[in-house]
């Protein structure tokens, strides 16, 4: 007889946020410093979180939103609401079900799923998952064109939509936390899609040579790498990673299908801008009707509100997603999910927002720091 007991949402959850708190009760303490932190001395996942806290919402009076909704038309596809499911690596490290069951709440709540290059489970699995469900696929360049190509052809033959480069993650520095927590990555853990793929080579260092230059970046992607990528498939390549707007206008005319503001959470470079405080000037850059998202620090239904009112399209939710994983499984991130979207739409009708469109920086006022006594 089956004596597991079946899942349920863990008591105390009120708000989206409340899963993160609730993560540290089912994580062990390593997995949970790797997760929560980003790289170095983490100081730019704090600036992601800080930097929604720079701008209030401005209520409005006697507005009409019986009618509203978060309705929204992404990459050619009709969204029930503005929240994707960002890719996460290594998802074993939060539950056992790993990507499947992220994959089964995506579905639930037909939020689309960008699923990673570094998935414990194999694309293919996690497409099974999904249904019918809407699905991104985040890419890294491999070493050899062969095997990207390969996984191109894997990620159209199993209905993901779109594909999602990632470009800020040619250099990744662990975090200082992680560090600390003794953190090493479990066997169990190994990417599923990259099976069979050849690792990249280790450069050759001559006196002299630096281990960054020569060694590190040798395989990062350049311009060449883009323009040979958008003519080898023929799905929509959206470039995650942005946050100069100078990058942004060029991606935009080398035919990028949209971007994504991001710091890759905090994991690559220490001490940059947070993805919500350069939102608006990469806005500028490409215009009010070029698809822009954002990820990074995204907690609530009221950080969502901020991001579209600077710019954004969308946002992608990341380290929420894990922590509602290891919570709760399936049940963790749908549920995760629907808080968030009620969030949102509570966030939008005090506003007098009744539809997305409705929502501009007009909607926000900035937060003055307060005067000492």
């Amino acid at each position: 007889m089956n004596t597991t007991a079946p899942p349920r949402v863990p008591p105390g959850i009120h708000n989206a946020i409340d899963y993160e708190r609730q993560a540290a009760q089912h994580l062990p303490a390593d997995r949970l410093a790797y997760i929560a932190g980003g790289c170095g001395w983490d100081q730019t996942v704090a600036a992601n979180r800080a930097a929604f806290g720079h701008w209030a919402i401005v209520p409005r009076l006697l507005r009409d939103v019986r009618a509203g909704h978060t309705r929204l038309a992404l990459n050619g596809q009709n969204l029930p609401h503005p929240f994707l499911l960002a890719p996460v690596a290594h998802q074993r490290l939060a539950h056992a079900d790993a990507e499947i069951a992220t994959a089964r709440a995506a579905e639930a709540t037909a939020t689309c799923l960008v699923a990673s290059t570094l998935s414990s489970e194999p694309l293919e699995a996690i497409a099974r998952a999904m249904g019918d469900g809407p699905r991104w696929f985040q890419l890294y360049l491999q070493p050899r064109r062969a095997d990207t190509l390969d996984l191109l052809a894997r990620a159209a033959a199993a209905g993901f939509s779109a594909i999602v480069l990632t470009l800020d993650a040619s250099i990744q520095l662990p975090s200082r936390s992680a560090l600390a927590a003794g953190f090493s990555l479990p066997p169990e853990c190994t990417p599923g899609n990259l099976a069979g793929y050849a690792s990249a080579p280790a450069p050759t260092l001559q006196p002299g040579m630096s281990r960054i230059f020569q060694g590190a970046m040798a395989h990062a992607p350049v311009w060449d790498d883009l323009a040979w990528l958008l003519s080898a498939t023929p799905l929509p390549v959206w470039v995650k990673g942005v946050l100069h707007p100078e990058d942004a206008r060029a991606l935009q005319a080398a035919g990028a299908a949209g971007i994504v503001v991001s710091n890759h959470g905090g994991r690559s470079l220490d001490g940059a801008p947070a993805s919500l405080a350069l939102l608006p000037a990469v806005r500028a850059a490409v215009g009010p009707h070029y698809p822009v998202l954002l990820d990074g620090g995204v907690r609530s239904g009221q950080d969502a509100f901020k991001a579209l009112a600077l710019g954004a399209n969308a946002v992608l939710i990341g380290r929420l997603q894990a922590y509602a994983l290891a919570a709760a499984g399936a049940l963790g991130v749908a549920h995760m999910l629907t808080l968030l979207v009620e969030e949102l739409q509570a966030c939008m009708a005090q506003a007098g927002c009744a539809v997305l469109a409705d929502i501009g920086p007009g909607a926000l006022h900035p937060n003055l720091p307060s005067s000492p006594c």
